[in-house]
């Protein structure tokens, strides 16, 4: 087959250029003036455990927070690296005054469906108000703020533009800044590793809570690391202070740091789903499904009428650095999008081989091209819900105009390179 022959070439060349900016990424410096950083800038021995934002905080004796009025975004991943709730240290800690909580989507105990509105309410253990951020409002109110001197962000994001509990911090850092609060990140690692960064990178006119700002689909940064480049690039203005981890390097992935994974929503199950999630997600756009309602959640796409097994026979042929494919079955059981629930699926599943030369975008738009060549009357698209998560109407249009996957990727290039060298200032970690 010409075109996988003519991509592996490419896909060759691609890899050298990522290993290429990853050791740069890794031996550069970082500058500190977009925020204020408590404590020192990260750089232990990698053998040594990592330490969370609120490990750090809490060894600092909670200074940063002492003697104000806290209020709390978190949700059942705001834990230190002994599992101990951030409501529970931040509630008990006789320097701190926490007298409110703030929800992200799929709720504070993240159980919520996603896009399942999350009602306000009130803590049981703490008896503190729980404001949420993914029902009425997903920006805090002037009365959600009232008598507040700070807002604290506690949540463990996977490293994709895509997910939503990033936004709800830049959000929150709007209102933040629009009524003069403090903002405090405690920062967490990108589970998928700081090195890679992969995907379109997202066009304003296509900004939504999928996607606020510029970023690439998978921007490798820490939480931490993202709030202090949207607080600056796109003129938020929040007073922000970042509490950053120690001992996480960017090489890191979330299972060297020594900490426990806990799943940040209900279908993100292990690290291998998070892996995927930067690519497989654009399928949420389509009538495929991504295997919600299986223990491989956005490890495998598929739908009843999909010729599986030709689809993973192509997708090997294009030669792709660190992954295979592999033809499955499965059934979704409940699935929270509702697709294919209690139907046998015929589907394809991506496997990882190296993940640090893997690209799961590149890898997603190669899937949807061969679908798109082997059932032109099948593939449907959600098409405005596509668009926003591939941000861009491009990508689905040169699909649709039966373009190849080097035509539409490699104008990548350009923007990544820029978007490399914007987060430079603003990284915490080498």
């Amino acid at each position: 087959m010409g075109k996988a022959k003519d991509w592996r070439e490419t896909a060759q060349r691609l890899a050298l250029v990522v290993a290429v900016w990853a050791a740069a990424a890794c031996g550069s410096e970082a500058g500190t003036e977009a925020g204020a950083v408590a404590g020192e800038r990260a750089g232990v021995e990698p053998a040594q455990a990592v330490r969370l934002g609120i490990d750090v905080l809490m060894d600092q004796g909670a200074s940063v927070l002492e003697g104000k009025r806290v209020g709390l975004i978190t949700n059942h991943t705001g834990r230190d690296a002994q599992g101990r709730s951030t409501i529970d240290l931040l509630h008990e800690h006789p320097r701190v005054e926490l007298v409110a909580l703030f929800s992200p989507e799929h709720g504070i105990r993240g159980t919520a469906r996603p896009g399942e509105r999350v009602s306000s309410g009130r803590d049981e253990e703490t008896g503190l108000p729980i404001h949420s951020l993914y029902g009425e409002t997903r920006e805090p109110t002037a009365e959600m703020l009232e008598g507040l001197d700070v807002l604290v962000f506690d949540i463990q994001d996977v490293g994709a533009r895509y997910y939503t509990y990033v936004w709800t911090m830049a959000l929150a850092m709007r209102a933040a800044a629009r009524h003069g609060l403090q903002f405090v990140v405690l920062d967490r690692p990108n589970p998928i590793g700081g090195e890679l960064v992969q995907g379109t990178v997202l066009e304003p006119a296509q900004a939504s809570f999928v996607g606020l700002y510029p970023v690439p689909m998978r921007h490798g940064l820490t939480a931490g690391e993202l709030a202090r480049l949207v607080n600056e690039e796109y003129g938020i203005g929040a007073d922000l202070v970042v509490v950053p981890m120690e001992g996480w390097r960017r090489s890191q992935w979330f299972d060297e740091t020594g900490l426990p994974w806990t799943p940040p929503s209900p279908n993100m199950p292990d690290l291998e789903s998070a892996t995927h999630y930067p690519g497989t997600c654009l399928f949420e756009g389509t009538n495929l499904s991504v295997g919600r309602g299986t223990d491989a959640a956005f490890q495998q796409i598929g739908a009843p009428w999909l010729d599986h097994e030709t689809l993973a026979r192509r997708l090997d042929e294009y030669g792709f650095p660190g992954v295979r494919f592999e033809a499955v079955t499965f059934t979704p059981e409940n699935p929270g999008d509702g697709r294919y629930g209690g139907e046998s699926v015929k589907g394809v599943r991506f496997v990882t081989t190296d993940r640090a030369v893997y690209d799961p975008t590149v890898a997603a738009v190669a899937a949807l091209v061969e679908i798109r060549r082997l059932h032109p009357d099948r593939l449907e698209w959600v098409r405005s819900h596509f668009d926003r998560l591939a941000g861009t109407p491009r990508l689905r249009e040169q699909i649709m105009a039966g373009a190849g996957v080097e035509e539409i990727t490699a104008p990548w290039a350009g923007p990544l390179a820029e978007f490399r060298q914007l987060r430079e200032r603003y990284l915490l970690y080498r």
